[in-house]
């Protein structure tokens, strides 16, 4: 989005990264050659304690119940699809920053419906969609950038989209190709979910990650038998009957 807007003029005073400091290594390397490429400095927003903290330390208060006004656990946990705190940290931060200006959000056409629910998180400032006007799809969309030598460190190659690469709404093929490929940041996931409290409600399927690894060894060893297929892998429960490994 951001090339074509800076080669067709379009009016842009500034480009902004929320860091989660749970991004991929590569995309650091891929907004540094950005930056190189385009001569257009990124200005980089941070959230005001580090995802970790929020994970495992912040204080969370109770909203009703017995305990309303009190503190009844310590830490947000795994985000989830109806637990989202990890989004509400970027969007407050981005707001914060950008104050009334108006922005162009990187939504592709053929994920048009994803614009209510950006407008229900934040009402204030006049948002535009780009990709969704030029009618660019996210394929169209890394063939531009690929076209223009962006390969994010070959991300795409391995991933079908990208975002925080220990986000537990990602597809559980996604996962397991997270673990095989990136062990060092599994290995951190590792650490972090032991460090979460006993209300841990898992990281996916109500799984922690721990559950998560003695599954895909399980599956590992499983699929080095003669005549196993690692299609027949799994339960329907995480997808397998939907074809999303």
């Amino acid at each position: 989005m951001v090339l074509r807007l800076i080669e067709e003029g379009w009016p842009l005073d500034e480009i902004a990264f929320f860091d989660t400091g749970w991004e991929f290594p590569q995309m650091y390397d891929h907004i540094a050659k950005f930056e190189s490429f385009t001569g257009r400095k990124v200005t980089v927003v941070h959230p005001r304690r580090s995802f970790h903290h929020w994970l495992v330390a912040q204080p969370v208060i109770a909203r009703k119940g017995e305990r309303k006004g009190q503190v009844h656990r310590i830490g947000n946990g795994w985000p989830s699809p109806l637990r989202r705190w990890c989004t509400r940290q970027k969007v407050d931060a981005l707001d914060k920053h950008m104050g009334m200006a108006v922005r162009y959000i990187g939504i592709a056409a053929d994920e048009a419906h994803r614009m209510a629910a950006a407008t229900l998180m934040s009402k204030a400032y006049e948002r535009r969609y780009p990709l969704v006007e030029w009618d660019m799809d996210e394929a169209e969309c890394l063939e531009y950038c690929r076209a223009r030598g962006f390969d994010w460190g070959g991300l795409y190659d391995i991933f079908p989209r990208v975002s925080c690469f220990c986000c537990p709404l990602q597809r559980i093929g996604q996962i397991r190709n997270l673990r095989r490929h990136f062990p060092d940041l599994w290995a951190k996931m590792l650490a972090w979910d032991a460090e979460i409290g006993p209300h841990n409600r898992g990281f996916k399927y109500y799984d922690k990650v721990a559950d998560l690894e003695r599954r895909f060894t399980r599956e590992d060893r499983q699929g080095e038998l003669p005549g196993m297929s690692n299609s027949v892998l799994g339960s329907s429960r995480d997808g397998a009957a939907r074809g999303e490994w």
